[in-house]
């Protein structure tokens, strides 16, 4: 059960420098994603990745970025590649086509696999069968499953349209910029700016004070904890972690067990099960490409000329004459404002944090009875 990371290896395809979030974003899904683990976890979450004291998610949120250079195989496993998912008014995903790429090659598959290493250590671990190898290959399964839910809650990860808004040059407060480095940094750091005071203060929760870490983004976490986790968004929270696909009960004989749900789950490749259901998560968010993600400017005279050819590097389009070829400028009410007036980003980092720790509590947590479901 264990050789999985070896077959991860054998998935190596092409591979993008594109990174989801950044190192904040990924670093304040951890952080928040800490705060909901049961206490019980933490013995065995420390213990894989090899923590004493302070034990915390949030430094090795990035890890499968800076690392990546040393584990090329990995790059298709950040993100999934949508291709008939053009033009917006479709939307499809992932489409006739399928996705680009090996098949399971993606984030989707990723989750999957790195959830059924840790699975697999689980039950090896209870029956006192675990080496030191059997560690190291955890170890890695963790900081993959860290990384990869974040990566699947940056809507451009979920479309191979422009390389994921990598080739496609924008402006965003008067800088040269790409749309999909706009939605890995800067709409964070524009959110960071604007967070209100009171935030700076400790909230009276001991569980949230307890996760942060005396960061630039400890007020932004605060206020989309007290804000939207705890209130706004409070009764939304057990559909994030659901799985609406309908497999049958642990008291359903298999004749009866839906084969038409069965079909849909072998389409999309086996990603999901009752319990963690990565393709019916990142649907929704893959759909806010055409949404919002991208706005219609871009398709339109003059903008959809600046795209420059296919095979040119992710930086290259800056060498653009500034004064024959215009960029659209995003931050504006009309689509930065109306980012942050709906929290989109504040939403999708809470319910990649949420989802996260409902996944490493469903492995790791000592509950009540054999709980099929994720829980916070």
């Amino acid at each position: 059960m264990f050789p999985k990371i070896p077959v991860l290896c054998a998935l190596a395809g092409l591979t993008t420098s594109a990174v989801a979030w950044g190192a904040a974003g990924h670093e304040i899904v951890a952080t928040i994603a800490q705060i909901h683990l049961h206490p019980s976890v933490f013995p065995t979450m420390c213990a894989i990745l090899n923590f004493t004291s302070p034990c915390h998610l949030a430094p090795i949120a990035t890890w499968a970025d800076t690392e990546r250079s040393k584990m090329p195989w990995s790059g298709p496993l950040h993100y999934v590649g949508a291709v008939d998912d053009y033009p917006s008014q479709t939307c499809v995903f992932p489409g006739p086509r399928g996705w680009a790429g090996k098949d399971g090659a993606n984030v989707l598959g990723g989750i999957r696999n790195v959830t059924d290493i840790l699975t697999d250590w689980v039950y090896f671990n209870k029956g006192g069968a675990i080496s030191g190898y059997q560690y190291d290959t955890a170890n890695e399964a963790l900081k993959f499953l860290v990384h990869f839910l974040g990566d699947m809650h940056m809507p451009l990860h979920l479309t191979g349209r422009d390389r994921g808004g990598n080739l496609i040059p924008v402006f965003f407060d008067g800088r040269k910029t790409n749309l999909h480095s706009l939605w890995d940094d800067l709409l964070i750091a524009k959110a960071l700016r604007s967070v209100p005071d009171q935030y700076s203060r400790p909230l009276p929760s001991l569980k949230i004070e307890q996760a942060l870490r005396g960061t630039i983004y400890d007020s932004y976490v605060r206020m989309i904890m007290w804000e939207g986790v705890l209130d706004e968004w409070e009764q939304q929270i057990p559909d994030w972690l659901s799985c609406p696909v309908p497999f049958p009960s642990q008291s359903a004989c298999v004749s009866n067990f839906d084969a038409e749900a069965l079909a849909a789950s072998n389409r999309i490749g086996g990603t999901d099960d009752r319990v963690v259901c990565p393709y019916q998560w990142a649907k929704p968010i893959h759909a806010l490409n055409c949404e919002i993600v991208w706005p219609t400017a871009l398709d339109q005279p003059p903008y959809n000329d600046t795209r420059p050819p296919g095979a040119m590097g992710e930086q290259e389009f800056f060498s653009f004459d500034e004064d024959s070829v215009p960029f659209v400028e995003l931050d504006t009410p009309q689509y930065s404002g109306v980012i942050s007036e709906q929290r989109i980003v504040e939403k999708l980092l809470a319910q990649a944090g949420l989802r996260l720790a409902g996944v490493i509590n469903y492995l790791f947590a000592e509950l009540e009875g054999d709980e099929q479901h994720l829980s916070v």
